[in-house]
């Protein structure tokens, strides 16, 4: 054998999701988007701000931007409002007049926000490349193949599917096609309690953290009422028995910033900031939570940072851009804010969405160019919205 044909041999052939993650392929019915034409401007153009500027003035009523919580600070600055997902595609649904909705978010949220406003409104996501790892971690196929492991252990029927907001297109409307509702990170114990008026089990999407933090923390569920399901091994990992005797089955999803926060994250800070109030979001590690002071949503720790006295601190779990901002925002009332973790940590898929996409976005629909439009699938759409409308009308 020769030299070339020894490492021909040897040569890996990369699967679809290295090609992916290599950014060399797409997957519709995920959220990692790869591809963005067009050309965008240099990061250092020091006209960028200017530019966003002008192209927002010149569209007018035409377009309604929408800036998440976690997104930078040099895009936040253009946004009409801003919030969390769910707030955010309500606002839109809210601006039937703008024939533009530019979502500085993430894909899973400008799905949402498709399927929540009127067929002549076109979503604009400035980066495709903007997905989120949770939503990711759970596909169509793999809750697809889950249910038939449930139907197989014979607990299907009694089984409610809660998937959190923070799921794709496909998530909402197999929760949608099965009886099931969706849920925020505010409204997960309404959520978890109206499920199980409906059943006797939940099987929660895709962040297991919040559905076991809500289970144990809010409704009084044992950690051994909870099982995890993980889509990568036969059966998911368990045993029908197992499956039969869970109250909550939960989905081996988590989000990537949230959860490398920890126990010793939690000490140390301690030790560092005497007197710390320590406040986290719901999607932190169980220990985590446990050790925590306060709590809440992303709008439930800016309010408890609005509320707070002067004089007070605070280590803050939730993604950086936010904390930093508020930090910022509350220096001058002598609030002290930093940050749970020692480590930096952005959320690297809402980092995407920076000034100079958001200045190709502006500029091309100025243009009368319809660039990275999401367009949601009529009957996924349809079942999407039927889990929304079991969320809203939740009592």
């Amino acid at each position: 054998m020769t030299t070339a044909q020894a490492r021909q041999d040897l040569a890996v052939q990369p699967t679809p999701l290295a090609l992916l993650l290599l950014g060399r392929e797409a997957d519709t019915r995920s959220e990692r988007g790869v591809e963005c034409p067009g050309d965008l401007p240099s990061p250092s153009d020091p006209d960028l701000v200017e530019r966003a500027r002008a192209a927002k003035e010149k569209l007018g009523e035409k377009v309604f931007i929408l800036g998440h919580h976690y997104q930078r600070d040099e895009v936040i600055q253009f946004a009409d409002v801003t919030g969390d997902s769910f707030k955010l595609a309500k606002d839109a649904a809210a601006r039937p007049e703008a024939e533009y909705i530019v979502f500085c978010g993430v894909h899973f949220m400008a799905e949402s926000a498709d399927i929540l406003t009127a067929d002549d409104q076109k979503v604009v996501l400035p980066d495709l490349a903007a997905g989120c790892s949770m939503a990711d971690m759970a596909t169509a196929e793999q809750v697809a193949e889950c249910w038939d492991v449930l139907t197989e252990a014979g607990i299907a029927e009694r089984v409610v599917p809660v998937s959190y907001m923070n799921s794709s297109a496909d998530i909402k409307a197999f929760t949608g096609k099965h009886g099931g509702t969706i849920c925020t990170s505010s409204n997960a114990e309404r959520a978890l309690n109206w499920a199980f008026e409906q059943g006797d089990k939940v099987l929660f999407l895709p962040d297991q953290h919040l559905g076991r933090n809500t289970a144990v923390r809010d409704l009084g569920l044992s950690l051994e009422d909870c099982v995890l399901y993980n889509p990568h091994k036969p059966n998911g990992g368990l045993t029908a028995e197992e499956l039969r005797n869970a109250k909550m089955i939960l989905w081996r999803g988590h989000c990537s910033v949230h959860g490398r926060f920890s126990l010793d994250s939690v000490n140390d800070v301690r030790e560092r900031v005497p007197g710390v109030n320590v406040l986290v979001h719901p999607e932190c590690k169980h220990e985590v939570v446990s050790a925590a002071d306060y709590v809440g949503s992303t709008e439930y720790i800016i309010k408890m940072l609005e509320e707070a006295p002067a004089g007070s601190k605070w280590a803050i779990g939730t993604e950086l851009n936010l904390v930093q901002r508020l930090a910022n925002r509350f220096a001058a009332d002598d609030k002290e804010i930093v940050f749970l973790d020692k480590t930096v940590c952005f959320c690297s898929t809402m980092n995407r969405i920076d000034l100079p996409h958001l200045v190709w976005a502006l500029e091309s629909l100025a243009e009368g160019k319809d660039i990275n439009v999401i367009q949601v699938e009529k009957e996924t759409a349809d079942f999407a919205q039927l889990a929304l409308e079991r969320m809203l009308a939740l009592p």
